[in-house]
């Protein structure tokens, strides 16, 4: 899932980065790297916020211009949860079907969790989903080269624009 952003400076110099599909999901860095390090931890915390109310998690928009790149392992629980949602499922009749208790589930829909993707697999089984993981080639480049990008592809890290990666520790 490729989320773009739009990057604005304050008064004070402040990188400020913004979601368009995701109201409410802010943050910022002294400077443009690190506002963008920061980007995903702040989506994935909106989106935490918005399993918790309940609410529909905006799907991204096209985009060919600068944005992040949410974990396949965060992707695949935004997934879940849609789907979830789609099926009427609640979480104590994830709970239920799964023969789990109530934490676990909490924990397969968690942001940042180190869940197993086994478990996650699991999850989608028992909402009538199945888990389906693709491999695509990712353009290889010298340090510093721009990369070309063809129609429909995400845009690459490259002088003058930036993908933040998810490469965190857990």
């Amino acid at each position: 899932m490729f989320y773009p952003v739009t990057l604005t400076t304050d008064t004070n110099g402040t990188i400020l980065v913004r979601f368009p599909d995701v109201p409410g999901a802010v943050t910022y860095g002294s400077t443009k790297q690190e506002a963008l390090d920061r980007a995903v931890d702040a989506l994935l915390t909106v989106f935490d916020a918005y399993m918790k109310d309940k609410r529909d998690i905006p799907a991204p928009s096209a985009s060919k211009g600068l944005g992040v790149e949410v974990p396949v392992l965060d992707s695949s629980k935004v997934a879940l949860y849609q789907a979830m949602r789609e099926k009427r499922v609640s979480k104590s009749e994830l709970a239920r079907r799964l023969h789990w208790h109530m934490p676990q589930v909490d924990r397969v829909l968690k942001m940042r969790h180190d869940s197993r993707l086994e478990h996650v697999a699991r999850a989608f089984r028992a909402v009538g989903k199945r888990l389906a993981l693709s491999v695509i080639d990712e353009p290889v480049a010298m340090p510093g080269a721009i990369v070309a990008q063809s129609a429909g592809q995400r845009p690459r890290a490259s002088a003058g624009r930036h993908v933040a990666r998810a490469s965190k520790k857990r």
